[in-house]
């Protein structure tokens, strides 16, 4: 894989647009800044409540950002060539996808950051879901920092059934920084996932304040 190229005004237009537009539509509550890694790789894993997501959680990180985001999304010629040029890269979803396995382990390798949303889809009620299993498989294969994320109101601006985007203000926290035992044998990762995905869900469901749901065992 040849190196990625430095971010140019079209990543940094997109990474700012979320927090300079949505001040004038309702405004932002953060916290936790302060627990993002100045250095290094990580997993921003989060829950996933709107389309407008990936604007109004990595437009706080100070660094360029790598979403793993649905293949569909690539379809358009256009459309693609602007998710690549922020770094997005896709994955199959309900169903196990070697590539982008493979492409969240050489990012992080080179040292990037990789935003994942742990429920793998949005939300349809606003409720934090359970976790896609393949995920917490990747972070136990990773063996990096995972920084927990959670946003909440964004569901209430922009569900995924409207199409209409409403005024509302939107809170984003960032949690502390925790990691998870590097597991390379695939059966003692499926020992260790139950504990992951409590671990994982308990650290984003204490930044909602929710209590957090029942751990999924399929991929479904």
């Amino acid at each position: 894989m040849s190196p990625l190229p430095p971010p140019g005004p079209l990543y940094w237009f997109m990474h700012g647009l979320g927090r300079w537009v949505w001040p004038a539509f309702g405004g932002f509550d953060v916290s936790g800044r302060d627990n993002i890694p100045a250095a290094g790789p990580f997993l921003l894993i989060s829950n996933h409540q709107s389309a407008l997501d990936p604007f109004f959680i990595q437009t706080w990180i100070p660094r360029p950002v790598h979403p793993m985001a649905k293949s569909t999304q690539f379809a358009s010629p256009l459309f693609s060539a602007v998710m690549k040029r922020c770094y997005a890269f896709p994955v199959r979803r309900f169903q196990v996808d070697p590539q982008a396995v493979r492409i969240t382990l050489r990012r992080l390798a080179h040292g990037h950051p990789v935003h994942i949303y742990i429920e793998g889809e949005r939300t349809w009620d606003g409720s934090l879901r359970p976790p896609r299993p393949g995920t917490v498989r990747l972070a136990l294969k990773a063996g990096v920092p995972i920084l927990p994320c959670a946003i909440q109101g964004a569901y209430d601006v922009w569900p995924r059934w409207d199409r209409r985007i409403r005024r509302g203000r939107v809170r984003v926290a960032f949690g502390t920084p925790f990691r998870l035992p590097q597991i390379h044998d695939r059966t003692e990762r499926e020992k260790a996932l139950p504990d992951a995905q409590a671990t994982i869900l308990t650290a984003i469901s204490s930044l909602l304040d929710v209590s957090a749901p029942t751990a999924r065992t399929d991929d479904s």
